[in-house]
């Protein structure tokens, strides 16, 4: 699999100012659960560095967790938060250095929500559980698949937690979820969406279905999507909803 560079420019408070941080990330599709090599880790089980010790705002109380080839996202309110997708095994510091960073801890986490298993994206869930009294929430049909110490929730589509839509996108495994917030119109897209180079749908070369892929995509334009916050790439917080809908009408 190719992979290409792509440079990006953070934003994040320091002190009373803003200081900027351009970062040169290599990014990479979402690995098989069996490839670890392939997700971008120089040896199974080590993560791939954050690029900052923080996170950065993306949308409303939404952060990005940039761990360098994939994302986590953080969603803090009231006092409360939910964490999605863990990154790779190890990733548990960069995530808890951005609930720090945006005045939260991981007292506050109460909901952690799995795209899929990957182990690009639920494979830091062994060192996050231990953090967290909330509860863990997969797709049921990948939660066999997902190495957790604590019990895990399953989820389908149309539940709600903690006031986001759960939307069953499967294709790139069976139980993806995608995740919704009606009020905001962010979309959490795990894999179902990618932003590497330019808005694309799960790649081929990591999808257990690629009919029921498209057939997710297609679902996903259908919500009245303002922003939209991929596993690999950039988030796309302009021009979603068109991106999104061209995407689907190639499909």
């Amino acid at each position: 699999m190719s992979d290409f560079r792509l440079t990006r420019r953070l934003l994040f408070t320091a002190g009373s100012g803003v200081l900027g941080v351009t970062v040169l990330n290599t990014l990479t599709g979402c690995s098989n659960s069996d490839d670890p090599a392939a997700s971008g880790s120089t040896a199974p089980g080590t993560p791939a560095a954050a690029s900052s010790s923080g996170g950065a705002a993306v949308a409303g109380d939404w952060q990005r967790v940039n761990l360098n080839f994939v994302s986590a996202y953080l969603l803090i309110r009231g006092g409360e938060a939910a964490v999605v997708d863990t990154g790779t095994a190890g990733s548990e510091t960069a995530i808890g250095d951005a609930l720090k960073a945006a005045g939260s801890d991981w007292a506050a986490v109460k909901h952690v929500i799995l795209t899929h298993q990957h182990q690009d994206h639920a494979g830091g869930l062994a060192g996050v559980a231990p953090l967290v009294s909330g509860k863990l929430y997969a797709g049921q049909a990948d939660i066999t698949g997902i190495n957790a110490e604590k019990p895990m929730t399953a989820i389908a589509d149309g539940d709600e937690v903690f006031g986001l839509r759960i939307i069953g996108t499967p294709g790139h495994t069976a139980g993806h979820m995608s995740i919704f917030e009606p009020s905001t119109g962010v979309l959490v897209a795990g894999d179902a969406l990618r932003n590497e180079n330019g808005l694309e749908g799960s790649s081929p070369q990591y999808t257990e279905n690629q009919d029921q892929a498209a057939a997710s995509v297609k679902k996903l334009a259908a919500l009245q999507v303002k922003v939209i916050l991929p596993g690999h790439g950039e988030p796309l917080t302009t021009g979603a909803a068109e991106a999104l809908q061209k995407l689907a009408a190639t499909l």
